[in-house]
């Protein structure tokens, strides 16, 4: 069993999902010290480009330029895995190995229908991880009841109003390195392959220009903007007073 404990699990459909939502939040994260993880529910096999196998180099290389403690896949069914109990259970089994302070989920309505299930199946599964009548086990031992703090939701192709934007102007170039190293699935003037929606030469300047005006709303070159559910509270109004961004 794991004894590795992750203060950020960031879960998400398909491998590069992560990377184009919340890449610069993760990797700051990381540099302050903070161990983050991420689990891929599926491997991307109805992707119109690349490979599974290649998929999983590409997602190894984007780990490890982002500096993730562990990442993981479920292997459910890319574009068929559902809000169920069978796949809620599964992901128990994640959320009580890793035990996160916050879970980073895809957002709850998308262009892509993988993303809405996704980012409501990962809510479910938070609450439900946390009732200690709901058994789960791992390599033969029982796990104990584990509800992250926090869940948030990417903003992913659809614009959404964020709760928060996050500050990644020092991480946006690795953001972009970790977006760059799913190399089969971006657009690529030597590539043989199908062009795809995301594989244009406009979709890359697309995240770049998102990230701009995320940044723009709170004073930033670049930001990550997230969806919380539920209210955050704090303990006086000077929680608010973050130092001037320069």
């Amino acid at each position: 069993m794991s004894n590795l404990k992750l203060h950020i699990l960031a879960i998400a459909a398909h491998p590069d999902d992560i990377e184009l939502g919340c890449a610069g939040t993760l990797i700051k994260h990381v540099l302050a010290g903070q161990a983050v993880g991420i689990v891929d529910l599926t491997e991307g096999e109805l992707g119109t480009r690349g490979s599974v196998a290649l998929r999983y180099e590409e997602a190894a290389r984007a780990a490890e330029v982002m500096g993730i403690a562990v990442r993981e896949n479920a292997r459910m069914a890319d574009g068929f895995f559902s809000n169920d109990e069978a796949h809620q259970r599964r992901l128990i089994t994640y959320i009580r190995k890793y035990r996160p302070e916050i879970v980073i989920a895809n957002a709850l309505s998308d262009r892509h229908p993988d993303h809405g299930r996704a980012g409501r199946l990962i809510a479910d599964a938070c609450f439900l991880a946390g009732l200690s009548k709901i058994a789960a086990t791992l390599d033969g031992e029982p796990q104990q009841a584990w509800r992250p703090r926090r869940v948030l939701h990417m903003i992913q192709d659809r614009f959404m109003e964020p709760t928060f934007i996050v500050d990644i102007t020092e991480t946006f170039p690795r953001k972009m390195e970790s977006i760059r190293a799913y190399t089969s699935q971006f657009h690529n003037p030597e590539s043989a392959e199908p062009v795809t929606y995301i594989a244009t030469g406009q979709f890359l300047n697309d995240v770049i220009a998102r990230n701009a005006l995320m940044g723009k709303r709170i004073g930033a070159a670049y930001g990550e903007g997230f969806v919380c559910e539920s209210i955050t509270g704090i303990s006086s109004l000077d929680a608010l007073l973050l130092p001037a961004l320069p």
